[in-house]
């Protein structure tokens, strides 16, 4: 005898069947349903149990059993051996998955605003095939056994391009061009609301002021017109739309697109936890933007693609807002506009090499004849330490990308943008666990024709991720010009200060509010700082410094204290008299 039990349902359906079980039965698994058999020790007809986490699961065991497929003889040696019972129960409980997503999306829709309904349904359809193809996803994305090193012409030293030259019409090459910065992300990991681009970065200027200050400052110096375009999300659009009035006066050009607004699944039932298409208050927890990878589809369903195409534009140069070192460089561009015709590279990413601290940062391989992004989460468990290896894999993915505009009108049309999921698990604030399918800008390399890779220099990777990192681009370390962050002149080595901020400095404000005025960093290799610490004015901080205050306890680093290989810690108070 069968007998097929739900951990969250009452109802339990038995069948009469005989057959033997083997002990290692494993268990199935595919997205949506777990079937565990429990095994048993002997080949002996005896009672299995199928366990079946879900209500909508079990009741679709339960219709296959009665369908003709059940008929056939539904074994449980076919469910653990996957078999074509097993797989045919698979298929089906697929579909089953797609018709609710389905239907649950219309019944959204019918309460969208009738001026976004259009949008919304956009939307939903590229949200279908991602959810598709979530449920057809099997295991890691790659086969550990056919990776091999990027042959050496596919990343070129960036020395070998700047060695190259400028042509001497710079200007044609810079009007070809347009800049995305992706601007979906909130300020909310540094304590801050609204848009991250609008937190104050440098001299009271925000990630926005210093890229259009960059922009503005090419267009001047060459008599040119490049564009800077954003991708906003929901999260950011209206913030964002209300500062843009400030640069009216600028010589840039500003156009703004939305990138598509994804519900957030159920992951018990893989439905959307979303009641209305609203994002006010208690519902915006219920949607999401689909990470960095949704570029080209937000692009061209905005109409901005075919824009820019009829204005002459060849090329976009794409990268993150708060990568501070994602300028447009000149040398990359002649690159790109200089390969012969039918070798027109159509994708450039570039790339840097690998320290311990970027052991997580995808990277480049070869792959099945193309060039490919491999990240974390695409590697098989086994091979994870081996990833994350300095030596194997040397470079990682700064995320700063030169696009050709024709390409990716091209492989939307023909819908061969085949980006790798990324299945981002969350735990919302009333305990109800769900996930967010996502995808990567960069991945999108396998599709072009003749991409490749340059390794560039490290100041081209300059992210403000944390509040570790804006002490950095804040010190004398930098120097800032006309937008462009550069490392001082005075600083006799070229590699950044290690550092690190306990949690009394996550928070912008409270970050802020621990130093008088930035410390003198010039010559710092590493500092720590853990607990209730301040800093006085004209502190300076040389080679290794570490400052530890213990719970209870408060140090406040004396005005004009130079710190030189020091370890600091215990309690030390200045009060005011």
């Amino acid at each position: 005898m069968v007998e097929v039990d739900s951990r969250s349902s009452d109802k339990v359906q038995s069948l009469s069947r005989e057959e033997t079980v083997l002990s290692e039965c494993p268990p199935v698994l595919f997205p949506g349903c777990v079937l565990e058999v429990v095994p048993v020790p002997v080949p002996v007809p005896v009672p299995v149990v199928v366990l079946v986490r879900d209500r909508v699961q079990i009741e679709s065991f339960l219709r296959l059993l009665e369908s003709d497929v059940g008929k056939m003889s539904l074994l449980v040696a076919d469910l653990t051996r996957g078999g074509a019972v097993m797989t045919e129960f698979q298929v089906k409980l697929r579909q089953q998955h797609e018709e609710s997503m389905h239907h649950e999306l219309e019944a959204l829709l019918a309460t969208a605003d009738p001026t976004e309904a259009e949008i919304s349904r956009k939307d939903f359809d590229g949200f279908k095939k991602l959810f598709h193809r979530f449920l057809h996803v099997k295991g890691p994305g790659v086969d550990w056994a056919k990776i091999n090193r990027p042959p050496d012409d596919s990343i070129q030293p960036y020395e070998t391009i700047r060695a190259r030259g400028l042509p001497d019409d710079i200007a044609a090459s810079l009007n070809k061009l347009a800049v995305v910065k992706l601007n979906g992300g909130l300020g909310t990991s540094m304590g801050c609301r609204g848009p991250k681009s609008l937190i104050s970065v440098r001299s009271e200027n925000t990630f926005l002021d210093l890229t259009v200050q960059q922009i503005e400052h090419l267009n001047k110096t060459f008599n040119a017109d490049v564009p800077l375009v954003l991708m906003n999300s929901f999260n950011t659009d209206d913030d964002t739309k209300k500062i843009l009035q400030k640069y009216k006066h600028h010589r840039v050009k500003i156009h703004t697109f939305n990138q598509s607004r994804y519900p957030r699944i159920n992951k018990e039932s893989l439905l959307p936890i979303a009641k209305t298409m609203g994002t006010s208050s208690e519902g915006a927890e219920a949607w999401y933007p689909p990470g960095h990878g949704d570029v080209y589809a937000s692009f061209s369903n905005s109409g901005l693609l075919d824009r820019l195409l009829a204005e002459g534009k060849e090329y976009i140069f794409v990268s993150n807002i708060d990568n501070l070192g994602a300028t447009v460089d000149l040398f990359i561009l002649n690159h790109l506009m200089s390969q012969p015709a039918d070798k027109r590279c159509e994708f450039i990413m570039e790339v840097t090499d690998k320290t311990r601290a970027d052991v997580k940062g995808g990277t480049l391989i070869q792959y099945e004849d193309h060039l490919r992004l491999l990240e974390i989460a695409q590697v098989p468990k086994a091979h994870v330490d081996e990833f994350k290896s300095v030596t194997k894999f040397k470079i990682f993915n700064t995320n700063n990308l030169w696009i050709s505009l024709l390409a990716v009108r091209r492989l939307q049309q023909q819908n061969q943008l085949d980006l790798e999921i990324i299945v981002n698990p969350k735990t919302l604030d009333g305990g109800l666990n769900v996930f967010q399918l996502e995808t990567a800008v960069g991945a999108a390399i396998k599709s072009f024709n003749n991409a490749m890779g340059v390794n560039v220099p490290r100041s081209r990777f300059l992210p403000v991720k944390t509040s570790s990192d804006l002490l950095l681009v804040m010190s004398n370390l930098y120097s800032l010009d006309a937008g462009s962050l550069t490392m001082s002149k005075r600083r006799e080595f070229p590699s950044t200060p290690h550092v690190k901020l306990g949690s009394s400095f996550t928070k912008v404000q409270e970050f802020l509010s621990r130093f008088e005025n930035i410390p003198d960093m010039l010559e710092l290799d590493h500092l720590t700082v853990s607990g209730d610490v301040t800093f006085g004015k004209n502190v300076s901080l040389k080679g290794t410094v570490i400052i530890i205050a213990n719970h209870g306890d408060r140090i406040d680093i004396p005005a004009g204290a130079m710190l030189e290989n020091k370890i600091v810690s215990g309690n030390l108070r200045i009060l005011d008299h």
